[in-house]
């Protein structure tokens, strides 16, 4: 022992232990992702329903942060208790679906659903340790973890199986997510509440579009202008100007109507072309609302016309949409 160095305690030795067999139960796992893995990708990627995860005690808490990841990346899941799917809840799964089971036996009660699931119709994958086991011999496809020494004083615990279950189900998740293309803005989608989320939403997830999104062409009459701003839906305060193309050509804001009323009452008897700002700020669809948000502040203005690849205004960024969505 070097000199000024503390000896290890019992405990802190058998923690390490601990984390090194987990480690050694994960670095086996690798050589058994193979043409089954490829299988069960497959099988979950083409799924015309959902993906329904079941388990029970440690695999089922594991099971549940599957379905959870698999549905956060693009790929609907459920997680089913077995059972209370012997009392009722199979009523859930359909033909369409793809049952994702977790046994490292695979003698648990989680065996006793196959006769139904296969009568329903359903795609089986098993995550077993036990390929000879009832659940491995009935199902479509095995994911086989191998025999792991779990870490317990006991060797009874769950503790390495559950974690190369957990890291084997992530590995479906991950490669699915990746085969779709899934991408950031559709991450973003499915975690609106998270931070990560909210840096990723697009503009056209927060902006106001359809009958909320008010446009006039060059030739309206000023007051009509002033009318679709004020009663448009959600009462924007603002108006997209565009040509006889669509394409915008200016913006008009309260703001604009309060600074010419000081200068008279005239301008209100034409039409909005000649008052409107020319060349407004935009930000298009497809771009990040935190853009939006810096386009505002930095510009110390309060609306935005949002725009397509092709110039026509397709929406209308406004501060409060921003400040409602955590921006």
């Amino acid at each position: 022992m070097k000199s000024g160095t503390k000896e290890l305690t019992e405990d802190v030795k058998y923690g390490r232990k601990v984390i090194a067999l987990e480690a050694q139960a994960l670095e086996s796992l690798v050589d058994r992702v193979n043409e089954d893995f490829q299988r069960a990708v497959d099988l979950i990627f083409h799924c015309k329903g959902r993906v329904v995860v079941t388990g029970i005690g440690k695999a089922g808490i594991i099971g549940q942060k599957i379905s959870a990841t698999l549905a956060s990346t693009g790929t609907p899941s459920y997680w089913l208790h077995p059972s209370e799917a012997r009392h009722g809840d199979l009523g859930r799964v359909v033909k369409e679906d793809v049952v994702l089971t977790l046994s490292n036996s695979g003698e648990t009660e989680v065996a006793v659903l196959l006769p139904f699931l296969k009568k329903i119709g359903a795609g089986v994958i098993a995550i077993t340790g036990n390929r000879e086991s009832s659940l491995a011999r009935y199902s479509d496809v095995v994911l086989d973890i191998g025999q792991i020494e779990e870490p317990c004083p006991l060797g009874l615990a769950p503790s390495a199986s559950s974690t190369a279950m957990l890291a084997l189900g992530d590995a479906l998740a991950l490669t699915v997510l990746k085969k779709r293309n899934f991408s950031k803005e559709e991450y973003a989608f499915y975690h609106p509440g998270g931070e990560l989320g909210r840096k990723l939403l697009t503009v056209e997830m927060v902006m106001r579009s359809g009958q909320a999104n008010p446009v006039v062409k060059e030739d309206c009459q000023m007051m009509e202008a002033i009318r679709v701003m004020t009663h448009t839906q959600g009462r924007p305060g603002a108006v997209s100007v565009v040509d006889d193309n669509g394409r915008l050509t200016g913006f008009f804001t309260d703001g604009d109507l309060r600074r010419r009323l000081e200068q008279g009452q005239d301008f209100l008897k034409g039409t909005v072309k000649p008052v409107m700002t020319r060349n407004p700020k935009i930000v298009l669809k497809d771009s990040l609302a935190a853009e939006a948000y810096n386009l505002l502040k930095v510009n110390k203005i309060d609306q935005l016309p949002v725009v397509d690849e092709k110039g026509i205004p397709v929406g209308i960024m406004d501060v409060q949409d921003l400040l409602e969505v955590g921006l």
